[in-house]
């Protein structure tokens, strides 16, 4: 059965690659496009992107996308294009003060610093991606949540997006590629999005990203490689105890040009299982 599938993710090859992420949200969506699925990928607008190389079209239903963020309604757009030498649709979500002055690093300064403002950067994004798509008159049956950045994106669907008439029914499922110091998301940043912390939720300001978004998430899928044991870091973390029953494991490959279309026939099965 073929599924609609909505793929959120921060790099896409050749547009944007700081890490694995860059190459594998290529094959990924191009290997599930092979089997008949509707996918579509969104990433940010970022600067350095160069609209003119890689052919940015506007569409005049994306021009203005009304959300609310940090207590007022802002106004987002996007743009559409083709990841090169494919059919994979990608649209690039844009904010000039979020993503445009961003070096080619993404999420660091130059001298190598985690950018302090990543939660609220990429919780935005998750928001707004959400948002585009009644614009695009296509309901997605699955988010795919590509990685630490848009692991608030299940919450965000819940406790806003549910309930209205458009959006019902959307399943969730975040990939989870690591756990490392990116992970956590200040109390702040969840007022900006308008979302509710539970009372149970523990920690004076920084909290891990995958314990809010556990309870919130379908299918929270760990990708292990050789070097990186994701499935037993992430079973160690409190908030992900209660929902052991939604964590399955994936396996990638490592190398300098790692071939994703294994983890991608795996991934295919578990969304045609699930949500087929």
């Amino acid at each position: 059965m073929s599924l609609k599938l909505f793929f959120l993710t921060t790099e896409i090859e050749p547009f944007a690659s700081t890490s694995h992420l860059g190459k594998f949200s290529v094959d990924i969506p191009l290997a599930l496009q092979t089997v008949e699925h509707d996918i579509r990928t969104i990433i940010p607008k970022y600067g350095f992107v160069s609209e003119r190389k890689y052919i940015l079209r506007e569409v005049i239903r994306l021009r203005e996308i009304p959300f609310d963020f940090d207590g007022e309604e802002v106004l987002s757009s996007a743009k559409s294009a083709f990841i090169p030498k494919t059919r994979v649709q990608v649209y690039f979500l844009e904010n000039p003060d979020y993503f445009k002055n961003l070096t080619n690093l993404l999420y660091k300064s130059k001298n190598g610093r985690v950018l302090s403002d990543n939660d609220e950067r990429y919780g935005y994004f998750s928001k707004a991606a959400i948002a585009t798509l009644p614009h695009l008159f296509w309901k997605p049956d699955v988010l795919i949540c590509n990685g630490w950045q848009t692991a608030l994106a299940p919450m965000i669907y819940q406790q806003i997006y549910d309930s209205q008439d458009f959006y019902g029914g959307i399943k969730t499922v975040i990939l989870v590629h690591s756990i490392d110091e990116y992970c956590t998301v200040s109390r702040s940043s969840f007022a900006k999005l308008g979302l509710t912390l539970s009372d149970s939720v523990k920690g004076d300001e920084e909290l891990n990203c995958y314990e809010i978004a556990a309870p919130y998430a379908d299918l929270i899928i760990a990708v292990d490689s050789p070097s990186n044991n994701v499935t037993k870091k992430l079973m160690s973390l409190p908030g992900l105890k209660a929902h052991k029953k939604k964590v399955i494991s994936m396996k990638i490959p490592e190398g300098e040009s790692p071939n994703y279309l294994e983890t991608a026939r795996v991934l295919n099965d578990e969304l045609t299982k699930h949500f087929g």
